[in-house]
């Protein structure tokens, strides 16, 4: 067909649009708990991390962030090397994907006045409405003894 001035062809996939606002719905109606219970989660991981990990700095303001979002900078600890060594157990990210094949150091982490030195020890921890707290607390403990063990490989 030539639809649309030939920009859309086809039939709308009918079940996907109502699918989607369905879940926009169900999004909106469960947002204030489900943003709660994100919170407590990002302040599980956080505290864990902040006991476990020497040295952590959490990047961001405390509270005025997306819920289920955490940002950390480990120093000594390469965050490349760092998400290798977990990513069979664990997604990370250490930088937005739009911006993961460019050399300069991240211009949000800068921004937010994060030390450049700092910019490639960075993770971004993303939690989302299926994680439980027990899944936290894996997560700390995953990431304590890889930053430890990475650590102790260092060269002086």
């Amino acid at each position: 067909g030539g639809h649309e001035r030939r920009m859309r062809s086809g039939t709308l996939p009918v079940q996907q649009i109502v699918g989607l606002a369905e879940a926009c719905w169900l999004s909106q109606a469960n947002l204030k708990e489900e943003s709660k219970r994100l919170i407590e989660l990002r302040r599980q991981l956080r505290a864990g991390l902040s006991a476990f990990v020497a040295d952590i700095q959490f990047n961001g303001h405390e509270s005025e962030r997306l819920p289920g979002n955490l940002h950390v900078s480990i120093p000594g600890v390469n965050s490349d090397a760092l998400m290798m060594n977990m990513r069979d157990e664990l997604a990370v990210s250490s930088g937005s994907a739009c911006t993961t094949l460019a050399p300069e150091p991240s211009h949000v982490l800068v921004a937010m006045g994060v030390e450049p030195s700092l910019i490639a020890s960075s993770l971004r921890f993303g939690i989302g409405r299926f994680n439980t707290p027990d899944e936290i607390e894996r997560v700390v403990e995953l990431v304590a003894a890889t930053v430890t063990r990475l650590r102790g490989l260092r060269v002086s």
